[in-house]
């Protein structure tokens, strides 16, 4: 953990919010931690890179902001539950969780096939996300309040032939995140789904092929917390990918399957 600033703790004169942000070095997560932690929240931040995430708790205390510090990789499945229970302590709390880790992509194709990079994908997209929200929903059912943010892709839409291990990460995280707002909803519990298109970030760099409409990180950081707000349920960022995926859900597969992105 890195260098920790004075306690923030919420009391009945300091109401403050406790967020935790997995995948929050880089790209849309450092984003979110930068817009959020201006919202009087006191924030936990999770990635692999311990440089990268003091940096950005510095950045975020000098402004008057409260942000900790916990390298981990989210493929450390069984380190979640410990680590999970000493977040809410160090925080004295937690109102929401954002689980926005990801990988980059490798390069695609419709000629290649690599599984090592399919099964990382899922394992991180997917697999760790379930690691992490799972405790995390069991959580705040038993507290009747909280809220979920998983950080999905307009690629978990259809099965595109670019690359189908990312899309299959994708749509998986979509329907557990759709799985746990039935549960959840009745529960008190709030659960988001966020499809971003494409994002100025270092996963673009990677990304092969046309990638119209980008969106730098801070715009989609301002959607994502509008949605929280106004607890949607789904929402795409920028917005106008809802009316494209709309288009692209209902191609018939026959002419789907002809596409070549």
């Amino acid at each position: 953990m890195s260098d920790s600033p004075k306690p923030a703790h919420r009391t009945p004169l300091t109401p403050r919010r406790c967020g935790l942000i997995i995948g929050a070095s880089g790209g849309l997560g450092a984003a979110l931690a930068k817009k959020l932690a201006g919202q009087e929240t006191s924030l936990a931040l999770v990635a692999r890179s311990k440089d990268k995430l003091d940096a950005l708790c510095r950045q975020i205390n000098a402004k008057g902001g409260y942000a900790l510090a916990y390298p981990h990789d989210v493929c450390d499945y069984d380190k979640v539950p410990d680590l999970l229970r000493k977040i809410v302590a160090d925080l004295g709390g937690l109102d929401f969780v954002i689980y926005a880790a990801g990988i980059n992509l490798p390069p695609g194709g419709i000629d290649r096939y690599n599984f090592e990079n399919d099964r990382l994908m899922v394992e991180v997209n997917l697999i760790g996300a379930m690691a992490w929200l799972t405790p995390v929903a069991e959580m705040f059912q038993a507290a009747g309040a909280g809220q979920i943010v998983g950080i999905g892709s307009v690629a978990g839409d259809r099965g595109r032939v670019g690359n189908p291990g990312y899309n299959t990460s994708k749509a998986g995280l979509a329907t557990y995140l759709e799985a746990l707002r039935n549960r959840l909803t009745r529960r008190g519990v709030h659960v988001l789904t966020v499809k971003p298109g494409f994002m100025n970030t270092e996963m673009l760099k990677a990304a092969q092929g046309a990638t119209p409409f980008v969106i730098e990180p801070e715009k989609a950081a301002e959607d994502i917390f509008k949605a929280m707000t106004k607890r949607k349920q789904v929402i795409y960022t920028a917005s106008l990918w809802r009316w494209i995926m709309l288009a692209i859900q209902h191609t018939p597969s026959f002419i789907f399957r002809r596409l070549t992105f």
